[in-house]
């Protein structure tokens, strides 16, 4: 009897034991569900303030927009940020969501193969990390949105331990209920997550995202503090319902208490946002969730001013805080001015100091109103006024397709200058107006008479614009005088007409003219021909950055009468093309080609086109296609002009092809002139069909 009942004890004890058993181990292996979201869905519409959700596969849209990096606004696509931020890629995968507090700006950027867009600011923020659970926290299987719609899955089975909570949870989430009920202006916008397990009773659901454990003194219920706080669970508390606050960053503190919350979403559920507010203290309805308005609406612009523009914002220490101030307030009124958009102006910023920075490139805002905005948030870096070393870092860095230059549209530097530069501009200067760039300098204040000694380069306008005719340079005697300004400034970049700064047919060139000094053309005739290369010569811009001048006479010897580098503004060059004197003798054109070929177009810059013009009065005494062909190998393109006595055959054989657009005859020196623009169009036209140097 004894030994029934110990072996009947000891069976009920290996049976309670094995259903133990088989119950923990059940209860470990239970599955968290995670809920499904879609690629198009915004944070801001999920009420959960952290949750983990499984993205589909496909979410790198542009369609799907993101705003931010590391940090995005509620109002990008959360599948696609996560992407973004390198979490998951285009197949899909968990994510981890926390909301966070709203921000004064959002940075755009390129990353695993999203753009991100920029945005001047944006009530409620979320971070996105890898889909694991963090220690001590239940997510839900539910979302709630903000719509009243939900995404259900199956339940995840309770932890004995939960089935008291869970009860409680439910009584109070009736009772939330209730109460919403009797406002009908007031929506559901808080119904209950799960409850955290004991372990995380007095943990924030939404942990601020620099710290990855818990400070229980943080989570205690506490007076009411400041507006920019987060749910807090803690177990003193009841669940109360009432539109969920987001923490500021480092901040502790709790959702004011329940009648006031109520009372304030029943009055703002119809107001509009206002500065400084976050997303939950203005009620922010379903409607405005899926019609929001973060950014004005894409622009067309000014299609009469279609130009790439940067600016370079002077940051030195030199310039002061209230000038600074001056000048941002000036850039904001010359973006409204421009009218800012796709199809006209585009505009970005590069602020310098000791060294150049990009506040926000070409393609940042496509409006003239986001714009300023923008430009009223740049901090001032300080330091030198380091205007050349500003320039170099525009032509290497900025004008970039990826950067969102256009190509077609012409490139313009606007550089404000607050006295004088701290280091030379004119070397960067000219190779940036080699590359294409048009540069405008805006000049205020300049060095008085007593402080010119202290100017590293005197006249450094004039060295860095390309004509001194003060259409690229305004001088503004003070910063408060400098709104004048405005409207003169952007009538000049974009008159494109005029923007000749860039490579152009009329600035690109090395010209040497092969100029016959025979003693049949005469005294009388020469000059005319030296009249015809002037009249060509004025037509270019002329200097050592632009285009050069060169020049050879020839009989049968040769004479260079000026080389590319002996003059580089546009009198000297018409001064010396008057001062050459009429040589007199044979004919030997093709050893003059070979002669220009040496002492001329040899020591053409890698950067410019050579053209060489000829013009002769008759038939050569030597051979001129071998010349003229080794000539063309290297890359100068001839013109040939023929006068009187020339020979057609040789004038073709001189001319690059076709010759017919690069060869031309007249009867007499007196109606040389009449070629001169058709030469030059000829030029242009060639220039303009053919890859640039």
């Amino acid at each position: 009897m004894k030994a029934t009942v110990i072996a009947t004890f000891f069976g009920v004890f290996l049976t309670c034991t094995y259903t133990a058993k088989e119950a923990t181990k059940k209860t470990k292996k239970a599955k968290l569900y995670v809920p499904q979201i879609d690629c198009d869905v915004k944070a801001g519409k999920i009420i959960n303030p952290e949750f983990i959700a499984k993205c589909p596969p496909g979410c790198q849209d542009v369609k799907y927009r993101v705003y931010g990096t590391d940090i995005y606004a509620s109002f990008s696509s959360v599948c696609n940020a996560a992407i973004h931020s390198g979490i998951i890629d285009n197949t899909g995968g968990k994510i981890l969501v926390q909301k966070v507090a709203g921000h004064s700006g959002y940075r755009g950027s390129f990353s695993n193969g999203v753009r991100s867009l920029s945005l001047p600011r944006w009530r409620e923020s979320f971070l996105v990390s890898e889909g694991k659970p963090r220690k001590g926290v239940t997510y839900p299987t539910t979302l709630e949105y903000s719509s009243s719609k939900s995404t259900t899955v199956k339940s995840e089975p309770k932890k004995p331990e939960q089935d008291l909570k869970g009860m409680k949870s439910a009584d109070t989430a009736n009772t939330s209920e209730k109460a919403l009920e009797q406002g009908d202006t007031v929506r559901k916008e808080n119904q209950t997550t799960p409850v955290p397990t004991p372990a995380t009773q007095m943990a924030t659901t939404t942990p601020t995202p620099m710290t990855t454990t818990t400070d229980p003194s943080t989570t205690m219920p506490q007076p009411t503090k400041t507006p920019a706080a987060t749910r807090t669970t803690a177990a003193a508390a009841k669940t109360r319902p009432g539109l969920h606050r987001v923490r500021d960053m480092g901040s502790s503190s709790v959702h004011p208490a329940y009648a006031s919350v109520v009372a304030a979403a029943a009055t703002m559920e119809t107001d509009s946002w206002k500065p400084g507010l976050s997303l939950f203290d203005t009620g922010f309805s379903s409607k405005e969730e899926l019609n929001p308005k973060p950014l004005e609406p894409i622009s067309q612009g000014n299609q009469n001013c279609k130009v790439d523009l940067s600016f370079l914002m002077d940051g030195s220490w030199s310039i002061g805080k209230r000038r600074f101030q001056l000048q941002k307030r000036f850039l904001g009124n010359v973006a409204q001015a421009l009218g800012i958009g796709s199809a006209g102006p585009l505009m970005g910023i590069v602020q310098y100091g000791d060294d150049p920075s990009t506040e926000f490139n070409l393609k940042t805002y496509a409006n003239s109103k986001d714009l300023r905005n923008a430009i009223e948030k740049i901090q001032q870096k300080g330091g030198l006024s380091n205007v050349g070393k500003a320039l170099s870092f525009v032509n290497k860095n900025f004008f970039l397709d990826a950067n969102g230059n256009r190509g077609g549209a012409p490139n313009v530097v606007v550089v404000m200058v607050d006295g004088w530069p701290t280091d030379r501009v004119e070397e960067a200067s000219r190779l940036a107006r080699e590359s294409g760039i048009n540069i405008f300098f805006v000049t205020v204040e300049a060095a008085a008479q007593s402080e010119k000694q202290n100017v590293i380069e005197p006249n450094f306008v004039d060295k860095a614009v390309c004509r001194t005719s003060g259409f690229y340079s305004i001088n503004v005697p003070s910063w408060f005088s400098l709104h004048k300004v405005v409207q003169p400034l952007v009538k000049r970049v974009c008159d494109t007409d005029r923007l000749a700064c860039s490579k152009t047919c009329l600035n690109s060139a090395d010209i040497g003219f092969v100029i016959d000094g025979s003693s049949s053309v005469g005294t009388g005739n020469f000059r005319t021909v030296l009249q015809f290369v002037a009249n060509i010569s004025k037509e270019f811009e002329i200097s050592d950055t632009d285009t050069r001048i060169g020049a050879v006479q020839y009989t049968y010897e040769q004479r260079l009468e000026f080389s590319f580098d002996k003059h580089s503004t546009k009198q000297d060059v018409l001064n010396a093309i008057k001062r050459i004197s009429y040589w007199s003798g044979g004919t030997s054109t093709g050893a003059a080609i070979s002669y220009a070929s040496e002492q001329l177009f040899s020591k053409s810059k890698p950067n410019k086109r050579k053209i060489m013009i000829l013009i002769t009065d008759g038939r050569s005494y030597d051979d001129v296609s071998m010349p003229a062909m080794a000539a063309h190998q290297n890359g100068v393109i001839a013109y040939s002009i023929g006068v009187a006595w020339a020979a057609p055959d040789e004038l073709e054989a001189i001319a690059s092809d076709p010759a017919k657009e690069h060869s031309f005859f007249v009867d007499e020196f007196d109606n040389l002139y009449r070629y001169v623009n058709q030469l030059i169009q000829n030029i242009c036209t060639e220039f303009n069909s053919q890859p640039r140097n």
